[in-house]
């Protein structure tokens, strides 16, 4: 992060996070502004924050109350620093309650909470909302259940909801700025015009981030990193973000890239021969398959907890590298270094806080493979180049790069495979084959039908339930299996796809009458939040 913050030094937005779903959203929000901008948890101390040299620092939404024992904070110093700098600070919801807070204001507990859709009135003249006449009255997301009920001297109130409250305060002579709506959310019908004011006309901010930059710092810093010797072994799915990891690294070191596809035994259907297809003939780099199935199963015989199913995954990848690389070693004379992996922003959210980031305010949802289930002790140094990017940025940087369309537009598959699409034991009984070729059903009609670029991700799961059927008009008592798929930006918010009722009941009919051993099927209609994309 700070090499990336240090080449667009006075353009550089921090997010500091107080545990908002929608923390990650604003993030994004500022990068499709062409803004650098980067996340730390609000544990973060202040020099980790000094680090960054922010020019923008915004502080995020969060279930908490500024009342609560122990509530986060800020580090000592903040606002000195900040108003010593010359940085401007800009309060969301719990942000902005905060900044009232330690300034010297009140805040209670609201007697009315105001949650959804809320019209506001701005003051058009402020240095918060300018002259612009569509900010005067407009719609904006509310989600909060305390209110702030007097400022801090030096600030006054520039916006209000349409019940009275608090909606917009400024200070200009310290550049301290809040919100207590939402504004990087689409519900907020202004919201992203509102952020493109204070960050290009109140801030001044310059937009000077593109993923171009990406491509050529990443290159540079591998270089440096892997010098003139050192080789690496590159993890390959044949998904969006190895592909598009190998072929950035393979620019910077050329030859001393050593890719390997790992069959672990919990691939779809034809996975294995499809992925080397694809890379013998569209992404022409070196590839060695490994089959390690046996290996992994056996690891995982009679395991049923997730995050162990996850442990384990990540540990036997390790293994397998590893042995890989002392193969490797006796042929090219000296040991491969690194390991490349490509491991995304939102896995490295999920799994954990970044490094540098200070304790998190959020729960760890799951451990990626790649992420918080790699063991301590790996030999091989981890080489992850777009872990500070989105799923849509990486497709980007894809097409930067020429990677063939047919990687780029494949839906993400997660590195443990089906073992998270099968609830329980994944060696239980025939529940792999019969989970591969229900999947493959789908999958192929959601293909045949022309949806398939509509839809961020879909799959089927294995439930480890027996229901009641008839089939062959016998009484049958065998598995369902869950069907999902899911339209998203980024994977970490979605919503469920809604198909034509007509194209689930053929999908369905199909699985039941070609899938020995299953004979329901349900579709999920979840969107995460509340639930994750996978079901383990």
């Amino acid at each position: 992060m700070e090499e990336a913050a240090a080449k667009h030094r006075g353009n550089v937005v921090l997010i500091l996070d107080f545990g908002s779903q929608y923390t990650h959203l604003i993030t994004r929000r500022i990068r499709q502004l062409r803004l650098c901008s980067f996340c730390l948890a609000a544990g973060s101390s202040l020099s980790s924050i000094q680090a960054l040299r922010p020019a923008v620092i915004i502080l995020s939404g969060g279930p908490h109350s500024v009342h609560e024992d122990g509530a986060p904070t800020l580090p000592e110093g903040f606002f000195q620093y900040t108003q010593d700098n010359g940085i401007y600070v800009l309060g969301i919801c719990y942000g902005l309650q905060l900044i009232v807070k330690v300034l010297g204001g009140d805040v209670k507990q609201a007697e009315s909470q105001e949650y959804g859709k809320m019209q506001i009135e701005a003051t058009l003249g402020s240095k918060l909302y300018g002259d612009k006449e569509c900010f005067k009255n407009q719609v904006v997301w509310m989600s909060h259940g305390d209110e702030a009920v007097k400022l801090p001297a030096g600030f006054r109130v520039v916006a209000r909801s349409s019940q009275g409250n608090i909606a917009g305060i400024e200070n200009t002579a310290i550049r301290v700025y809040g919100l207590q709506y939402h504004p990087e959310v689409t519900h907020s019908i202004f919201g992203i015009e509102t952020l493109k004011h204070i960050l290009f006309e109140v801030a001044a901010l310059s937009a000077d981030w593109s993923l171009q930059d990406i491509l050529e710092e990443q290159v540079q810093l591998i270089k440096e990193m892997a010098g003139t010797e050192d080789h690496a072994i590159c993890a390959l799915s044949g998904g969006v973000d190895s592909t598009v990891a190998a072929t950035l690294v393979y620019k910077a070191i050329g030859d001393r890239l050593h890719c390997v596809f790992v069959d672990n035994g919990l691939l779809r259907y034809k996975e294995r021969e499809r992925v080397m297809n694809m890379f013998s003939s569209d992404l022409h780099l070196p590839v060695t398959c490994v089959d390690a199935s046996e290996q992994f199963l056996t690891k995982l015989k009679g395991v049923e907890d997730p995050e162990k199913k996850r442990k384990i995954i990540g540990s036997e990848f390790i293994a397998v590298f590893d042995e890989f690389s002392s193969k490797l070693a006796i042929e090219l004379g000296r040991k491969p270094t690194f390991l490349v992996q490509g491991t995304l922003y939102p896995d490295v959210i999920e799994s954990c806080p970044p490094p540098g980031s200070g304790k998190t305010l959020s729960h760890t949802i799951k451990s990626h493979h790649n992420v918080g289930g790699l063991p301590k002790d790996m030999k091989l140094k981890l080489l992850e180049p777009l872990k500070w990017l989105f799923k849509d940025e990486v497709r980007e940087l894809g097409k930067l790069l020429q990677v063939p369309q047919g990687f780029l537009k494949r839906h993400p598959f997660p590195g443990p495979g089906l073992a998270v699409r099968i609830l329980g034991d994944v060696t239980q009984g025939e529940a792999l084959d019969t989970l591969r070729l229900a999947d493959e059903i789908f999958i192929s009609a959601i293909k045949e039908a022309g949806l398939y670029d509509e839809i961020w991700q879909a799959f089927a799961v294995y439930l480890p339930v027996k229901t009641v059927g008839v089939q062959g008009d016998r009484r049958t008592h065998s598995h369902a299996v869950a069907l999902r798929a899911i339209v998203s930006e980024d994977g970490m918010t979605a919503d469920w796809y809604h198909f034509n009722p007509t194209f689930l009941a053929e999908v369905s009919a199909k699985i039941c009458n070609t899938v020995r051993g299953i004979n329901r099927v349900v579709y999920d209609i979840t969107s995460k939040p509340p639930s994750t994309v996978e079901w383990e």
